[in-house]
């Protein structure tokens, strides 16, 4: 096999001249011929010549390579050595050599004779796609960067250059000397040059020389492709390579951050003054003026620049983010090359800026004033003079339709300035966030955002031609049924947009420099994405206050009050359903954060009608689920009780397909129990030897006779006494009855066999582990590991045998643990003794001596 260390053409060809006129030729008659789909129609008119493949030394041992043939049905031959052959140039034939190492003298010898020379991987790859043989002029060993056009800059040394170009054409590559949009990707030594900066502003990815040798690696894989997103992206040029780079007039935690990402993203910073620093990178805000005189060669740029580059995921211009002196009037209002349509036509600043007096002007002023702009000034037939002091609620009004005017600026600037450019197809540098992730965090602000769209216009037709009889009520009614189908998606999921945000932010570098630059826009009133979010979650509650103000002022004879009380109530429908919705959505997510804790959680667990209604953490004081004293968890349902165990032994943490990581599940599932099987709820006094205990009556359906289970609570909330009233009255309205508090019993500790004296001493959590391990040693050198069922069996015909019941043996035995061949002979589990006379109720002391629970 071929080393990839040195390869040097030999063909006489000069590799450094420009190749495009040679390859546009080459490209007009091999579009369809290189790996061809179809047949031209030339070939009809033209004389058949039957194609040969000759496999030299190694390629004719390649069994597959063999089977390929058979397979595009090309006939063959094997040789050893070319001088068999003769004279290759045969016009009956179109020889092609099929040779696995292009570095051997034999290479060498049959380009130099102009011989058609291919890879393994070629024939393998026409195989697999039913295509021909391809026509190439060069040799070509593999299919890896077919239509792939390169260009180079910055390379000084030829014979690397050289190297590289004919690794290119080896993998079935194009070379332009000159940057064109034709281009797919530009290989660069270094980021300065014309080429560089063309290829940033067209965003063509921008590759180290090593993405050209990591490939080549990879040229007998048939299914690679160089321009694989996973594997281009480990080998573009970052940002700042080459960059030296110095902080001015920010903070400390601020600079730290950008000094990390400035190493993250290739390049290395130095103190301020330093002569090495070849950026320099100035906070406007604070900065006035340099304390030094920079260097020619030094650029002082905005941190724009700096955030902007991260964003594009390569290094930007610098010339359109120069740091100039406040005094220079000129360049207080820059060009960005990241500047985006944003809502500033000459209208929406005279709007806004209207607005903005309006807000500063006396009550007694008309927010109109006599120029009024043409987008206001709308004539209608009811419109009157307005008097020069208006009434309170007139004033109200006023502020009502302030208010809407500047919300709907805020979700205008949410929608212009974030989600349309993260939207936005053919992103410099790819996109920044994936669909879903744009999705989760916007969710349906767009809808949100027509509505209010509607309710400004009303509102301001309605102050342009106010009179005291108009009805604002009527235009908040208008659009009630549009509020409540837009705001629920929205509210209900608004953490999660923020925990979208949040985590983005951290793990992907563009983003946070994507925030940096659009939070800075006066805009935003340099407030984060996540605070400008939480204002439709605001709206709706000031709304309703603002309609109860304006209520107050509304005279009753006024038709407007009873419309406005329909309004707010119509208002207060759409909060209660938000919050319904809301508490319907954290439930399911609970449901999920217990399927992603309880490792084998039944999938049936999962159901629209199930709600979680309490955790309970406990250690068993039994042993029909676990162990006696290991670490018990109570899911408690509206129908079922989920109950699981603390593993053991906690393996790797789960990756989600879209790469989050989730927490290793740090429970077992031991028994998922419908309510209904519950048939009591003990509550066990509380003794010297007995604290926070209680127990559960429950007869599986599989079972003759119930079982016992005991518990003994860990934590303080909830208490115990309203954790089994919960617990009963879920376990009541699931079997359908009225008198929820008839299934709790009190039974004294020694009546069940139940304590909780030794669970905390260091003694028994030494004989838990004991045995334990005793357990893990016996099962390890167990050469037969009967099922637990099987000794069962075995057990209960051996009692039969002894003139014993099959049912007695049941009895005695049914719900024990069998860990080992040694327990075959134990007695009953405590748990699992008859309860006659034990039980007493919470209203009134009776014996029930002749009745038997369990």
């Amino acid at each position: 096999m071929a080393d990839n260390s040195t390869l040097v053409s030999e063909t006489g060809r000069s590799l450094l001249a420009d190749t495009s006129v040679l390859d546009s030729k080459i490209i007009e008659t091999s579009k369809e011929n290189v790996f061809p789909g179809s047949v031209l129609d030339v070939e009809e008119e033209m004389p058949q010549i039957e194609t040969r493949v000759v496999l030299v030394q190694e390629a004719g041992k390649h069994e597959e390579l063999l089977k390929a043939l058979e397979e595009i049905k090309v006939p063959y031959i094997k040789t050893d050595t070319i001088e068999e052959l003769g004279d290759s140039d045969s016009p009956e034939f179109e020889t092609i050599f099929v040779v696995s190492d292009f570095q051997d003298s034999t290479f060498n010898n049959l380009c130099k004779a102009d011989c058609r020379v291919i890879g393994p991987p070629v024939v393998l790859h026409c195989a697999q796609k039913g295509e021909a043989l391809p026509f190439s002029c060069r040799p070509l060993y593999c299919a890896s960067m077919l239509n792939l056009v390169l260009c180079f800059t910055g390379f000084r040394k030829k014979d690397e250059l050289v190297k590289l170009v004919t690794l290119v054409h080896h993998m079935g590559g194009i070379i332009r000397r000159d940057f064109s949009s034709k281009v797919t990707h530009l290989v660069a030594s270094s980021t300065h040059g014309d080429k560089f900066r063309i290829a940033v502003s067209l965003g063509t990815p921008i590759m180290k020389a090593e993405w050209i040798y990591k490939a080549w690696e990879k040229r007998n894989e048939i299914d690679f492709c160089a321009a694989d997103d996973d594997f281009r992206n480990q080998f573009k040029v970052p940002p700042f390579q080459d960059c030296m780079l110095s902080f001015l007039g920010f903070s400390d935690d601020e600079r730290a951050n950008m000094e990390e990402m400035t190493e993250m993203q290739g390049g290395h910073y130095l103190p301020v003054g330093d002569e090495r620093c070849t950026h320099l990178v100035v906070e406007e805000s604070t900065v006035k003026d340099l304390p030094f005189e920079p260097l020619k060669k030094l650029y002082v740029v905005k941190q724009e620049w700096f955030w902007g580059s991260i964003q594009m995921d390569a290094r930007a211009g610098e010339s359109m983010y120069l740091f100039e002196k406040s005094e220079s009037p000129g360049l207080k209002k820059s060009v960005s090359l990241l500047s985006l349509n944003t809502p500033n036509s000459n209208r929406k600043r005279r709007r806004l800026k209207e607005t903005l007096a309006q807000l500063t002007r006396e009550t007694d002023m008309s927010p109109f004033p006599p120029q009024t702009p043409k987008s206001c000034a709308r004539p209608s037939k009811n419109s009157t003079p307005l008097p020069l002091k208006q009434s309170a609620r007139w004033q109200v009004a006023k502020e009502l339709y302030q208010t809407e005017s500047n919300y709907v600026d805020i979700l205008t600037t949410i929608i212009q300035l974030f989600q349309v450019p993260l939207e936005k197809e053919g992103q410099l540098g790819g996109p920044i966030l994936a669909q879903e992730e744009i999705k989760t965090i916007f969710g349906s602000i767009p809808d949100i955002l027509d509505v209010h769209i509607k309710i400004k216009e009303d509102l301001e037709d309605l102050m342009i031609n106010w009179t005291e009889n108009k009805s604002i009520g009527d235009i908040i009614l208008k659009y009630s049924k549009d509020l409540l189908k837009t705001y629920p998606p929205f509210v209900n999921f608004f953490e999660m947009s923020k925990e979208t945000i949040t985590r983005c932010e951290k793990q992907k570098p563009r983003f946070h420099a994507f925030l940096k630059i659009n939070q800075a826009k006066p805009e935003c009133g340099r407030q984060s994405l996540a605070e400008l979010l939480i204002r439709p979650v605001q709206r709706l509650p000031s709304v309703a206050l603002l309609l109860n103000d304006i209520k107050k002022h509304t005279a009753e004879e006024n038709p407007d009050k009873v419309t406005l009380e329909r309004a707010i109530e119509s208002l207060k429908e759409v909060m209660t359903h938000i919050n319904e919705d809301k508490r319907k959505t954290e439930a399911q997510k609970q449901f999920f954060d217990v399927v992603y804790e309880v490792d084998g959680c039944p999938a049936n667990l999962l159901s629209s009608h199930r709600s979680l209604v309490q955790r309970l953490e406990t250690v068993a004081l039994g042993d029909d689920l676990c162990d006696r004293g290991e670490q018990v968890t109570l899911f408690l349902f509206n129908d079922c009780l989920e109950i699981a165990r603390k593993r053991h032994k906690v393996i790797g943490a789960f990756k989600s397909p879209h790469g989050h990581t989730r927490p290793p599940a740090s429970l077992k599932h031991v028994v998922l129990m419908p309510l209904s099987q519950i048939k009591k709820v003990l509550d066990i006094r509380e003794t010297e030897d007995c604290h926070k205990a209680f127990a559960l009556v429950v007869r599986p359906p599989t079972e003759l006779n119930n079982k016992l289970l005991s518990f003994q609570m860990t934590t303080e909330e909830p208490p115990k006494e309203d954790w089994l009233k919960m617990l009963c009255r879920h376990v009541a309205n699931t079997i359908c009855k009225a008198d929820a508090e008839n299934l709790i019993y009190t039974a004294d500790p020694d009546s069940v066999e139940v304590n909780t004296k030794d669970m905390d001493s260091t003694l028994s959590r030494a004989s838990r582990a004991i045995k334990k391990t005793s357990k893990k040693v016996t099962r390890a050198f167990s050469f037969s590991k009967t099922p637990k069922r099987a000794l069962r069996r075995a057990l209960m015909s051996h009692s039969a045998t002894e003139g014993r019941s099959p049912s007695s043996a049941n009895e005695s035995y049914i719900g024990s643990r069998l860990t080992s061949t040694s327990s075959l002979a134990g007695v009953p589990s405590p748990s699992l003794v008859s309860l006659p006379s034990i039980f007493e109720k919470r209203s009134h002391t009776l014996s029930r001596s002749t009745t038997h629970l369990i």
